[in-house]
């Protein structure tokens, strides 16, 4: 063999070997595709996986409560005082006069007036108001008792308060609810002193304020303040246990028969209730109404 002819047949060998070796890898390239491919599903499962795990565990946390409001309901505010009760302070009041109110399940008043005339010896005046609010617990005003706390505080000072009031008194109320406080003080006016006692009691999450007056008119006597006060606690006592009966809590009138209205309780209204903080800043002004001559206490 020549050596032209070996050195083509070595040339022709290291040809075959390098196109042997581009073969090869040219069929590790898929296989190398193949096996990145894998690799990013696999990152993309576990991405997913902790994406899917993530908001399972914010689904499950559990959401903001507060606690419920022990009380739903409100009793018929002109049936919330035995008839006896009414007799006795208001003795001449032929029947209540219930206040305007968007929704009675949540706000309610009455009030009655009782005139005693006794000729040329003058008369006896009366005015009794009871109003009732009712707060809802909400996760961002908080437990309904300690809204109706705050707002049960924020009357017993605006009775304190009372313009034009004389000689302000304040004392607690024993045995009336979770918290009562009464405020006496004097009214002069044209047409005599009027003794004023303004109770405020809280019951859970419901705030009762009565107010009780009387004057004597035309040169009749003013009315004994420790009567009045006497007589108002008695009232109020039973406007509380009206509240408590209404929502099936017991309760029932001070002279020991349940009132006329706590027996039988204001339907709830089929509307969502009215935010009760907001109700509070309206005061107790959609309570029932009375002529500036009938309620002197400027504030209730």
């Amino acid at each position: 063999m020549s050596e032209g002819t070996m050195q083509r047949r070595v040339e022709r060998d290291q040809r075959a070997k390098r196109l042997n070796r581009v073969l090869v890898c040219a069929a590790a390239v898929p296989v190398m595709l193949v096996a990145a491919g894998c690799s990013s599903d696999s990152g993309s499962g576990d991405s997913t996986d902790k994406a899917a795990e993530a908001a399972a565990s914010a689904s499950s946390s559990p959401s903001p409560t507060v606690q419920a409001a022990a009380y739903d309901k409100l009793p018929e505010p002109c049936k919330a005082l035995s008839k006896k009760t009414l007799k006795d302070l208001v003795p001449k009041s032929k029947s209540g006069k219930e206040g305007k109110s968007d929704d009675i399940s949540t706000r309610a008043g009455c009030s009655w007036d009782s005139l005693d005339n006794n000729g040329v010896k003058g008369s006896q005046f009366r005015w009794l108001n009871v109003s009732m609010l009712r707060f809802e617990s909400d996760v961002n005003r908080g437990p309904a008792d300690k809204q109706a706390q705050a707002y049960y505080e924020k009357q017993v000072q605006e009775a304190q308060a009372a313009e034009d009031a004389k000689g302000v008194k304040s004392e607690s109320v024993a045995g009336t609810g979770d918290q009562a406080t009464a405020v006496h003080y004097d009214l002069k006016k044209k047409e005599g002193t009027f003794k004023q006692q303004t109770i405020v009691a809280r019951v859970e999450n419901v705030v009762v304020t009565l107010d009780y007056n009387g004057a004597g008119l035309a040169g009749d006597k003013t009315p004994d303040e420790g009567d009045l006060l006497k007589d108002a606690k008695k009232a109020v006592k039973e406007a509380v246990d009206a509240v408590s009966t209404a929502n099936g809590k017991g309760g029932g009138a001070a002279d020991g028969a349940p009132s006329a209205g706590a027996s039988e309780s204001s339907k709830p209204s089929k509307s969502p209730s009215k935010s009760a903080s907001k109700e509070a800043s309206d005061e107790s002004s959609k309570g029932a109404s009375a002529s500036p001559s009938e309620k002197p206490a400027s504030k209730s």
